[in-house]
């Protein structure tokens, strides 16, 4: 029974994450998403070698030199996003805008340990993936 219930809320996170809300990624996983009405869906957890398919997004969260985030974007058209630090010390240098340009990879580094990063508020950014 405990070990059962233990599965259940391990799967839950990610599974819960089918509709559309923030996604968060906690340190050492990759998650491989797509976008619905700005927030990311359909979320599942990946290998950290599996590539994201035409239209998904993948990242993947490491604690490399603090936090470390790389996302890929597999579509053609570059978003802005919100990303936070969850677990990591309250700042305000945790949570900024990023910019995912299309068809690349992108990094985003934080000094600050951190369990997870949380993923929100996609924008459809600029031809060159700038912030609009």
């Amino acid at each position: 029974m405990i070990r059962g219930l233990a599965i259940m809320l391990a799967v839950t996170p990610i599974a819960s994450q089918a509709a559309a809300a923030p996604l968060t990624v906690p340190v050492g996983q990759s998650v491989i998403f797509k976008l619905s009405n700005g927030q990311p869906a359909k979320a599942r957890r990946v290998a950290p070698a599996e590539r994201p398919a035409s239209g998904e997004i993948k990242v993947t969260v490491s604690a490399l030199m603090g936090t470390t985030m790389t996302l890929t974007n597999n579509s053609p058209v570059a978003y802005t996003f919100r990303a936070e630090l969850v677990g990591g010390p309250p700042s305000k240098a945790n949570r900024r805008t990023c910019t995912l340009p299309p068809k690349l990879p992108t990094l985003e580094s934080w000094p600050a340990k951190a369990r997870a990063v949380r993923l929100s508020n996609f924008k459809v950014a600029s031809k060159d993936g700038s912030c609009p």
